[in-house]
């Protein structure tokens, strides 16, 4: 099962990237880590798949203090989502017209659910961003939601002042990603050996 489990856990983290690069490309607002990188890269003049990278190790230093160690999906995830997101930059357009920019946004949301549902089924571990997020609430005692919802909301708000794009995309990613991943989530999970043994019996 290892050899799925890699190529499903590859695969996902190439099209999360480019779903990035799709939401950009959208140009309707992004969700709020992006917004974040967005504004980050504005200002220091890097690419935005180039400030991905950089923030997601920085992000794995804060693992430290909370005990929560990376698997090697961790570690592909703070390397590869940043590096597709270039590609996919490098080969989608622009949109200018309301009407692409939708249909942009709508694949965009769609690719990120199916994304996200492939490299957290893959079991090998989980992004630096959804570590912190779980890392806190188990240091803390705080409620998963209370962790991730404050994490947002001050990237988002960083990212904000930074220069970084808010807008109806933000809104509808923050509607939908939820929903979307539940329902693909149990499609994509790699069962467990055991599972295996105990359906084969």
């Amino acid at each position: 099962m290892m050899p799925r489990r890699l190529l499903q856990l590859l695969v996902g983290l190439a099209l999360y990237g480019v779903s990035l690069a799709m939401f950009i490309r959208a140009g309707l607002g992004l969700d709020p880590w992006d917004v974040f990188h967005q504004g980050l890269a504005g200002r220091a003049g890097l690419s935005i798949g180039t400030v991905v990278v950089i923030v997601s190790f920085l992000v794995l230093l804060l693992w430290i203090p909370l005990r929560q160690w990376p698997g090697v999906g961790t570690l592909c995830n703070a390397v590869l989502v940043g590096v597709f997101a270039d590609v996919g930059l490098a080969l989608i357009p622009e949109f200018s017209q309301l009407g692409g920019q939708i249909g942009m946004l709508a694949g965009a949301v769609v690719l990120n659910g199916i994304a996200s549902a492939c490299y957290i089924g893959a079991r090998l571990g989980p992004g630096p961003r959804d570590g912190l997020m779980t890392g806190l609430a188990r240091r803390t005692g705080w409620s998963v939601r209370v962790s991730r919802t404050g994490i947002e909301v001050a990237v988002l708000g960083a990212g904000w002042l930074l220069g970084g794009s808010i807008g109806v995309g933000t809104v509808v990613y923050a509607l939908a990603i939820g929903p979307l991943v539940q329902l693909l989530l149990p499609r994509f999970t790699v069962p467990e050996p055991k599972a295996l043994q105990a359906a084969a019996h």
